[in-house]
């Protein structure tokens, strides 16, 4: 009898000498994050390539985890997010860390027989029924590899028999949407009409309504990456309130005719590790800008003030910005004493957002460590979870008994109803499935109306501590082991000890070192009250973690 999984998985073998790895793309899944051209080339053989297994595999295992959830959708999102155009990778929707470990275990098996026992290994442990109803929803971004491997992709769900929604080129957050609302469709808590159409009427809908006739001093500048975001964006702007009435939004780097233009010299992480503009920017002093990722689920604001020096409002920036509006909103509606606010943040936080949440916005900071899933996670766990990593990857989380609480609520005054008709509005322009690049800058642009700010006002709230992010090369990351959410060494013996004398020395210091998720590295990561200082900090930490990592 003919083994569907084992044929589909000779079709696609896998390159011999590659292992695959997970990332840390937290509430997405990461079988692989990118492979670069080259080795894709080198590991070509009779035309393989070096995702296309991984794709198939990726396949088989949504089928099975939907299977496990009684049929419950699952998504697959083709992208590799803010890397190279040349680079691909793939994250399932709806994750589980014990499923990552599977979920690698089956793309690094070498023979089609090993995969197909391995499937019915994960089938037996789970108690699926592997003939029960499976459905999975794929869409990808703009990169030129992208359709070679939805075949990929489409070739394992077919093999699992899965039923399938293709929804062509979306957001990484718009599968999500679309995911959320698929499974929650016809339900109390229905989240939105399970359509690209309906995510832009919905968050379109929101926008409107929580502006509550302010409107946004300015424009805005969105540099789109050259990626999906750009024409999505495009779409989004039909549904928002003409620029006479809200805000006037300039779309730049929006060519997604050229797939090798995508992230190239603009985009989110080109302005938050250059810390500069795109070259392509032409706005002026006090221009609002901000910029997202290739796939756009994170963003982050910069500007130029008059002296033509560039400042960058980022993943910090927005939590802090949120945090303190939402703050406002409950205390303004009444009900204060009914929910509580949190902020949640990676040890990478800049030291002055924690201290401007604890003692100005008198807000609890949760620490975690470093991945979304972490701080999605973690705030999952509050009434209201703020969290955004400094790249501009986070969102704000409602819990279902602060929904009810706000849905039940009877405001006592004319202003406790307009404080509670805003929140409302503002919880429906969240997407709190995943990070949103657009939804996230939509909230932004509602809060600083609010507050009748611009990127000046905003940056004023606090100064941030001048730091430093070095990387160090070792031969063994894995004997680098932490606690206290990555701050602390425990191993190697003695290593934090030296790294906490050197502290000493500065004024206003902090530094860790933290082992990188997907090469052999440590990150050193230092701040301190001057640039010199902080600068001087990190080069001796580094020092003594290479000293460290040779003498292992």
């Amino acid at each position: 009898m003919a083994d569907p999984i084992a044929e589909v998985a000779a079709k696609h073998p896998a390159p011999e000498g590659l292992v695959y790895q997970y990332g840390t793309a937290g509430v997405t899944l990461n079988l692989i994050r990118s492979a670069r051209r080259s080795e894709v080339d080198n590991a070509a053989d009779n035309g393989r390539h070096v995702l296309d297994s991984v794709m198939v595999r990726c396949g088989l295992i949504a089928a099975l985890r939907s299977r496990a959830h009684k049929g419950k959708w699952i998504g697959i999102m083709i992208t590799a997010s803010h890397n190279p155009p040349e680079d691909n990778g793939v994250k399932l929707v709806e994750p589980l860390e014990e499923w990552e470990v599977l979920s690698t275990t089956i793309a690094n098996k070498a023979t089609p027989e090993d995969v197909s026992k391995y499937y019915q290994e994960i089938a037996e442990k789970y108690h699926i029924d592997t003939d029960s109803s499976a459905r999975v929803v794929v869409g990808r971004d703009t990169r030129a590899s992208g359709a070679r491997l939805l075949g990929c992709v489409l070739d394992g769900l077919k093999a699992a028999g899965a039923e399938v929604k293709e929804c062509g080129f979306l957001t990484t957050p718009q599968l999500h949407y679309i995911v959320r609302s698929l499974n929650t469709e016809g339900t109390a808590s229905a989240y939105g009409t399970p359509t690209e159409q309906g995510y832009y009427e919905k968050f379109g809908a929101a926008f409107k309504t929580a502006l509550k006739g302010k409107k946004p001093s300015g424009s805005l500048t969105v540099d789109c990456a050259n990626g999906v975001g750009g024409p999505k964006l495009t779409q989004l702007i039909k549904h928002l309130p003409p620029k006479e009435e809200g805000l006037e939004i300039f779309v730049v780097n929006d060519n997604v005719v050229k797939p090798e233009s995508l992230n190239v010299e603009c985009g989110a992480d080109y302005v938050k590790t250059n810390q500069r503009a795109p070259p392509t920017s032409k706005v002026g002093a006090g221009d609002r800008c901000c910029s997202l990722d290739g796939d756009a689920d994170r963003v982050v604001y910069y500007f130029k003030d008059t002296n033509n020096m560039f400042h960058l409002l980022d993943g910090d920036r927005i939590a802090t910005l949120v945090a303190s509006f939402l703050g406002d909103v409950v205390r303004g509606a009444g009900l204060a004493d009914s929910i509580t606010i949190g902020v949640v943040q990676t040890a990478y936080a800049n030291g002055a957002a924690t201290e401007y949440v604890e003692k100005n916005l008198k807000l609890k900071v949760d620490c975690t460590p470093t991945g979304v899933k972490y701080l999605h996670h973690a705030a999952e766990m509050l009434d209201v979870g703020v969290y955004f990593e400094a790249n501009g990857h986070g969102t704000v989380i409602f819990s279902q008994d602060t929904l009810d609480t706000i849905a039940k609520y009877e405001p006592r005054s004319p202003g406790q109803k307009e404080s509670l008709e805003v929140l409302k509005a503002v919880i429906d322009i969240i997407n709190q499935a995943v990070g949103d690049a657009l939804s996230d800058f939509l909230l932004v642009e509602v809060v600083l109306a609010h507050k009748n700010w611009g990127p000046q006002e905003w940056l004023s709230t606090y100064t941030d501590l001048p730091n430093r992010l070095l990387k160090v090369t070792v031969d063994d990351r894995k004997i680098f082991q932490t606690t206290d959410a990555e701050r602390k060494l425990v191993k190697p013996d003695g290593i934090q000890k030296q790294i906490d004398e050197e502290v000493k020395k500065v004024r206003q210091g902090r530094s860790f070192a933290r082992a990188s998720g997907t090469e052999d590295a440590v990150r050193v990561y230092a701040e301190a009250a001057t640039r010199g200082e902080a600068d001087d900090l990190a080069r001796k930490v580094a020092e003594i973690v290479k000293a460290a990592g040779s003498s292992s």
